[in-house]
């Protein structure tokens, strides 16, 4: 949630020094590449293959092997990240030569000039992704040894090192050109990179950890390299997908990119913070059960964490669709970002609230297939998802221009759930979709109604309150609460089933506060 709020915090800072212009546009796109190979080569892929294999290692009371093949990974990592690093920028030097070819397949010249920024700001950032798949392989090794506060941090260095380093240059006065602000806003990024590694190796060295250079090709490596691979793949059609999104976002307009992005962020702090979270309790469950062949609690449990998800995130799209305009204009209308920005931005969010749900709907399901030990169905449901997008992105982007490009994410990803849960449902009854149906229709019911309660309050709001960041704050959080008070009454008053669950959450974070405020 802190990372999440101070990623927040960062994106409202650049655009109050950038705006939606096309060095802002050219950052978010440099900066999606070096994090495209990050999620591919670390973080998820790399933890959920090492962790294991390193567990087994501990079981076994062998911490010296452990910390060795930590030794191997972060070796072989290192190679390469840096072999990739150096590949990135030859191929990134030549893209200002490539203007006679970007000229004859009808590029402007806009276009080329913000491609050519792209390619620029991303020879700055590339070298981010040594650092933070670096960070991701001793993150792993901590989380083995029940050290989870380090790897935890890993993000909110980040983005308080590019907060910090874009801060000083724009009230410091350490950079009064946009081009100068832009190159400290990169240093943060690589600062912020650094910091992600070092601190996790430094936790790891109070273990016992030795930091040594050994490229050594062991059966755990090659055991781990096995693993990552159905992840990886699965992975790069759809980290490959959003990429290209940038890359047409940058060919559509200045603005368009930054714009996505922007959206983005508001779109991850239900699917970051609630569905994740509730995939990652449910996916040791399911696992657990498909492995002992129990497929009654399986789908038992299966139904249970899918309702808690759209539960929580229909009623949370509902909400960003009527609020989009006093969200936008609360967080970031403000320095470059003006009112106009605000009317750009509204549509494209409340174009992607309305994706929302199925993309957590995507993010449980897809749990569901990976405690089958079945990889295959999702990269068929990626690639499907990736050809979907891309032919849908070139055509409307035409006709509806940046709301194009939210629409055919949003039809992309209804396809990938509509296929992953046809898939999943055969030959388990128990895993159909028409479970659900009935408390489906009741959330959906109670959220539309509670989006005309919200509606018509924010109207009298802003009739009888004078416009200032002060009042719409007020009125934000006026109407969030009165939100939340209908369709939670409305939930209760028509049994859904998955209130239980949720008031036995509720009741436990509770519970946690108020011992911990005790404790204070």
């Amino acid at each position: 949630m802190v990372s999440r709020v101070l990623g927040l915090g960062r994106d409202m800072l650049v655009t109050a020094v950038f705006g939606t212009s096309a060095l802002a546009s050219s950052f978010y796109t440099a900066f999606t590449l070096p994090n495209l190979f990050r999620r591919l080569l670390g973080e998820g892929a790399l933890t959920s293959a090492l962790v294991p294999i390193l567990s087994e290692e501990l079981r076994a009371g062998e911490r010296a092997r452990a910390f060795a093949l930590v030794n191997q990974v972060a070796s072989w990592l290192l190679m390469i990240t840096s072999g990739l690093v150096l590949l990135a920028i030859g191929m990134l030097w030549q893209v200002e030569h490539l203007a006679g070819l970007f000229e004859h397949l009808g590029a402007d010249a806009d276009t080329i000039g913000r491609l050519n920024e792209a390619a620029r700001l991303a020879i700055v950032l590339f070298p981010y992704l040594v650092l933070v798949c670096m960070a991701a392989a001793f993150s792993a090794a901590l989380q083995t040894l029940h050290r989870f506060v380090e790897p935890a941090l890993s993000p909110i260095w980040l983005n308080l090192a590019m907060i910090g380093l874009l801060g000083g240059a724009v009230y410091g006065g350490w950079a009064t050109t946009l081009d100068g602000r832009m190159l400290w806003l990169c240093a943060g990024a690589l600062l912020g990179g650094f910091l992600q590694m070092v601190v996790p190796a430094l936790a790891l060295m109070r273990e016992g950890w030795r930091p040594q250079f050994d490229p050594a090709a062991s059966p755990a490596v090659r055991q781990i390299v096995k693993l990552m691979g159905p992840t990886v793949f699965g992975s790069a059609i759809y980290l490959i997908n959003m990429a290209v999104a940038r890359i047409v976002g940058l060919s559509l307009n200045d603005s368009a990119v930054t714009v996505l992005n922007l959206a983005t962020r508001l779109m991850e702090l239900p699917i970051g913070v609630f569905a994740v979270a509730v995939s990652t309790v449910v996916f040791p469950l399911i696992s657990k059960y498909a492995a002992a062949g129990d497929y009654h609690n399986l789908s038992s449990a299966y139904r249970k964490g899918m309702r808690l998800i759209l539960v929580v995130n229909i009623p949370a799209a509902v909400g960003l669709v009527v609020l989009a305009t006093p969200i936008i204009k609360l967080l970031f209308q403000r320095g470059e970002f003006s009112a106009a920005d605000t009317a750009l931005m509204e549509p494209v969010v409340a174009t992607y609230a309305l994706g929302l749900p199925f993309l957590s709907f995507v993010s449980m399901i897809l749990r569901a297939f990976y405690a089958q030990k079945d990889t295959k169905t999702p990269v068929r449901a990626a690639l499907i998802s990736f050809v979907v997008n891309l032919v849908l992105s070139l055509v409307l982007m035409r006709f509806l221009g940046t709301v194009g490009l939210a629409v055919a994410g949003n039809v992309a990803i209804v396809v990938q759930a509509w296929y992953l849960q046809r898939m999943l449902s055969r030959g388990h009854e128990g895993l159909h979709f028409k479970h659900l149906w009935r408390d489906l229709i009741k959330v959906v019911g109670a959220s539309l109604v509670m989006g005309v309660m919200v509606s018509i309050g924010l109207a009298a709001w802003n009739l009888t309150v004078r416009v200032s960041h002060i009042w719409d704050a007020v009125g934000l959080t006026l109407m969030i609460g009165l939100g939340i008070g209908v369709y939670a009454g409305l939930i209760w008053m028509l049994k859904i089933e998955g209130r239980a669950e949720l008031g036995e959450m509720l009741g436990k974070l509770r519970a946690k506060l108020t011992s911990g405020s005790r404790t204070t």
